[in-house]
Formats: C-alpha cells, sequence, structure tokens
C-alpha cells in the first residue's frame, strides 16, 4: 500500500493489505521510535497526515507485561484518546522503561480534517503483531481493525 522513507532513506512505516483489514508496520533505530513511526502509519491510514499540524499535544501512558502488548496498548490507547477529544495525531514521541511507556501525541482537531478523512480505524489487533530488532534497527507491526 505505503511506504514512507525518512532522512538517509531508512524506513519510516508502511502499510499493507490483509485481507479486510490493514497492516501497519513502524521501523526506527530504537524500539521507541518503531513505536512511533508504528503510530504515524496507524494515522495515516485515516489522514494523510502530511495536512495535519501537531498544535494540541496529548500524553498517554500505558503498561503492558511485553513489548508486543505495549505496542498494541500504545495504539489502542492513542484511538480512544483521538475519539475521545475528537483528535487526529500526526507527530509522536515515546519513552519506554521495563514495561511501562510514556508517550506524547501532537495534532489536532478531527473537524478540521473531516472532508478528508480516508478510512477509521477501529483499533489495533494481535494479528501479525510483532517487535523484533533487526541488523539495521526495529521493527513494530501488527495489524489494524477499519
Amino acid at each position: 500500500m505505503g511506504l514512507v522513507l525518512g532522512q538517509e532513506n531508512m524506513k519510516r512505516y508502511e502499510t499493507f493489505d490483509h485481507r479486510a483489514d490493514i497492516g501497519i508496520r513502524g521501523y526506527g533505530k530504537s524500539v521507541e521510535e518503531a513505536f512511533e513511526n508504528g503510530a504515524k502509519a496507524m494515522f495515516s491510514v485515516m489522514v494523510d497526515i502530511n495536512d495535519v499540524k501537531p498544535v494540541d499535544k496529548e500524553d498517554i501512558d500505558c503498561e503492558a507485561p511485553d513489548l508486543e502488548t505495549l505496542f498494541v496498548e500504545w495504539l489502542n490507547n492513542l484511538l480512544s484518546n483521538a475519539h475521545l477529544n475528537g483528535m487526529l495525531f500526526c507527530s509522536f514521541k515515546v519513552e519506554i522503561n521495563a514495561n511501562k511507556l510514556r508517550g506524547s501525541a501532537w495534532g489536532e482537531r478531527l473537524e478540521k480534517h473531516t472532508n478528508h478523512l480516508m478510512t477509521e480505524v477501529k483499533a489495533a489487533t494481535y494479528s501479525m503483531l510483532k517487535v523484533v530488532k533487526e541488523d539495521d534497527g526495529y521493527i513494530a507491526q501488527c495489524i489494524v481493525d477499519v
């Protein structure tokens, strides 16, 4: 579906087809960066995140017994926050310490983008879930229910 490259042509994130749902994959030099780029991938399913301005900030804290579950918790907490507060996010910062995540998300109000919404993401799932270290960095991926 789509691959986004960052500086030095390093992959940042991508989306991929998965039956009736969509897969998201975040890449990073650190696991935190992979989580941040995974969030960008998820919100890029909903809207062109390049059109969203980082005006308002929301803080997200979550914890889980392992990195894979923490990735799904992070994404679902972002979705819950976005739905409850009528937000779309475009920029993310994550700190992970053991099984706890402290994150921030920046974006703007949904009503500014209602004419530009693409696909609603209902939830991040455990399907195809993985957080792995590879030679050139980390990958965090899962399937999102649309």
